[in-house]
């Protein structure tokens, strides 16, 4: 989640449901933040303008974020700000979602693991791009009405499981990229044991919620990693076996290599 977001942060009650969509036709307004994410971008480091942005922003540009929505938030679906979905839990802003999709490099024959699932819209961006998506949700109630969500849409190449993600989801690695949408302290080992050689996990990790900054993992034919960071952010914490004690005193790990010339977060 962007900083400059928080303050934007829309607070609504009830959860993402897949009652009928209103008929209102929001794809220019879908059209206008994807125009605007790609801006964004690019103006960072143009170096960011290859083939994993163009795939990444045409399967966002093809899912209905207003479906992934409380009914309350459909009009404003396409401001590029999380949204709450129940439970504690957001989906996140649209240039996020985006920005973790081209950094995971996920090509059409991929397996994909989704840590925190949410109300889908991840494993929906993923599904247009890959193979097949595992998602994990640790909130049954989220993981249930994603699965029902994503089905009556008809992303077929998903399967969604409540489960703590913190283990992954052994009975479908090895990954080709896993993607994260929660914090944690440190990146948990299970993950990257779950990774192919040269797969990525794209993961937020820091020390605390207002430290953070989203990484990208690479693993190596040794079995080490590399890592590098698209900036500075804030998402919800993991839960489960992979919850931190926020530590207040816990600073940015600046030896970390950006991986563009910029923050894109």
């Amino acid at each position: 989640m962007k900083r400059a977001a928080i303050a934007a942060l829309v607070l609504l009650a009830g959860c993402a449901t897949t009652a009928p969509i209103d008929r209102q036709d929001l794809g220019p307004k879908r059209a206008a933040m994807v125009a605007q994410i790609r801006e964004a971008m690019i103006r960072a480091d143009p170096k960011v303008d290859d083939a994993f942005l163009v795939r990444a922003l045409a399967s966002v540009s093809a899912v209905p974020r207003e479906a992934f929505v409380v009914p309350a938030a459909r009009t404003i679906a396409y401001l590029d700000v999380p949204l709450v979905i129940g439970f504690g839990q957001t989906i996140s802003a649209p240039h996020i979602v985006t920005l973790m999709t081209v950094a995971a490099h996920v090509s059409p024959d991929d397996t994909v693991l989704d840590v925190g699932t949410g109300s889908g819209y991840q494993a929906a961006v993923l599904s247009r791009l890959v193979r097949h998506v595992t998602s994990v949700e640790i909130v049954p109630e989220l993981a249930s009405q994603a699965a029902r969500r994503l089905a009556y849409l008809g992303y077929r190449n998903v399967e969604v499981h409540a489960a703590d993600g913190f283990a992954g989801w052994p009975a479908a690695a090895p990954f080709d990229a896993i993607i994260v949408a929660a914090g944690a302290a440190r990146v948990p080992s299970a993950l990257i044991g779950e990774l192919t050689i040269g797969g990525r996990l794209v993961m937020p990790i820091g020390p605390s919620t207002a430290k953070e900054q989203l990484l990208v993992i690479t693993k190596t034919a040794d079995g080490s990693i590399t890592r590098c960071s698209l900036g500075p952010t804030m998402f919800v914490p993991l839960t489960g076996k992979g919850q931190r004690a926020d530590q207040m005193h816990g600073l940015i790990d600046r030896s970390i290599p950006l991986c563009y010339a910029a923050p894109l977060t």
